[in-house]
């Protein structure tokens, strides 16, 4: 059953899926890196400094945008009281959409940021940085979002209090990973890792009481 679930969340979060999943995401991401070059001009050494802060600010405002549609649709239409019927716990549930939510912008993101890195003129121990980190760093962004969407799925302006939710909860992710670009080496991406793992392991548990909290309200 639970393989059926992640099935199904993620034929609705992939691209072309039936509650609207586009590739907003991956376009905004590829969009500020080639953006980005025209507003501080043609400074190749200062493209090199700032451009794997950009890319990683690029991950985070891109893992903000599905949002809306992580957990508020199946909520209006009682997904989550059948699936509560069937005995399916809610951090069972949660957990699953957490997963679904990383699968389905974080490899597109992955994907996006070698070319991303070759628009900023990144070298290739800071390629090598910027893909160690968003790898490390991307689960716990998928953690916290599913997580606030869940605590603002019953709420009126939801998905703008959302996004305004999540940036600061992910700052630490975010100063760890593209801290590592400053000093050049991986330190600061083991703390990321360790960071994610530890909203990966609550944030089942914190959405799951909101999704019950919600369905009572």
């Amino acid at each position: 059953m639970i393989w059926q679930l992640l099935r199904r969340d993620l034929g609705l979060l992939l691209p072309g899926g039936k509650s609207g999943g586009t590739l907003l995401p991956l376009l905004f991401f590829l969009a500020v890196a080639m953006l980005y070059p025209f507003a501080v001009g043609p400074d190749a050494p200062l493209l090199a400094r700032t451009g794997g802060g950009v890319i990683w600010i690029a991950a985070l405002l891109a893992s903000i945008l599905p949002l809306d549609r992580l957990i508020a649709p199946d909520l209006e239409l009682g997904v989550f009281d059948q699936l509560a019927l069937r005995g399916i716990s809610d951090e069972a549930v949660i957990a699953v959409r957490i997963t679904a939510h990383w699968l389905s912008f974080a490899p597109l993101l992955l994907f996006s940021a070698l070319p991303a890195a070759a628009l900023l003129g990144l070298e290739d121990g800071s390629v090598r940085l910027v893909m160690l980190g968003l790898l490390a760093g991307t689960p716990g962004l998928a953690a916290i979002g599913v997580m606030i969407a869940a605590l603002t799925a019953s709420l009126r302006g939801g998905a703008a209090l959302s996004g305004l939710m999540l940036i600061p909860l992910a700052v630490p992710i975010l100063i760890f990973g593209a801290g590592s670009l400053a000093r050049g080496d991986a330190s600061g991406i083991a703390l990321c890792a360790a960071i994610s793992l530890v909203l990966v392991a609550i944030a089942p548990f914190a959405g799951g009481a909101a999704l019950r909290a919600a369905r009572e309200t």
